[in-house]
């Protein structure tokens, strides 16, 4: 039986992501990934290239596609974002997804983390500009990457204790304790 691109996509996606909650993406092989998606790894070679460009494709398609909405309070945009960041690294795979990205060789890694970064910042990018667009000055991108993103990748990354969405609020409020905006008049 022969497949459309459609369903191998769907069928080579299903076959990475249901292992990725088992184990180690780095562990996966592309003969492994299409002996369980029914393809001849031919099929995923000639489509993906690499192991990290399926991998990369699939955390693309899998995590949160679309920015949440400003609620016109910038404190409740990055607290919804940083819930959302947490959710997307503790699905089953999420975290896996970026460690395989991030340990591929080095001409991948440097559009690999480019693509990581993108993805990691796209929450943030609606939030500061709808704060900006209320005349509000919000915390910089740096500050935020340094504060919220950072240590969620970390702590899911060595599965620190207590990482659960209280934590990815408190971050948030740390924040807002009035640390960034003295940075911001230091600049």
């Amino acid at each position: 039986m022969v497949l459309s691109p459609g369903r191998v996509q769907a069928a080579v996606h299903q076959a990475l992501t249901e292992p990725a909650g088992e184990r180690d993406v780095t562990e996966l092989t592309i003969p492994a990934v299409a002996e369980r998606a029914g393809v001849n790894p031919t099929t995923i070679y000639r489509r993906w290239g690499t192991l990290q460009a399926l991998l990369a494709e699939v955390a693309v398609l899998h995590g949160s596609d679309v920015p949440p909405s400003s609620s016109g309070d910038p404190r409740t945009d990055l607290e919804a974002y940083a819930v959302r960041t947490l959710a997307d690294l503790t699905r089953p795979g999420g975290i896996a997804f970026f460690r395989a990205e991030v340990s591929s060789g080095i001409d991948e890694r440097r559009s690999g983390l480019r693509e990581c970064l993108q993805r990691a910042t796209a929450g943030l990018d609606t939030a500061l500009e709808a704060s900006r667009g209320r005349g509000e000055t919000p915390p910089p991108p740096e500050r935020l990457l340094d504060r919220i993103v950072a240590p969620l990748y970390f702590r899911v990354a060595f599965s620190v204790p207590d990482t659960d969405e209280a934590y990815a609020r408190a971050l948030v409020a740390d924040l807002f304790s009035g640390t960034w905006q003295q940075a911001v008049e230091l600049r």
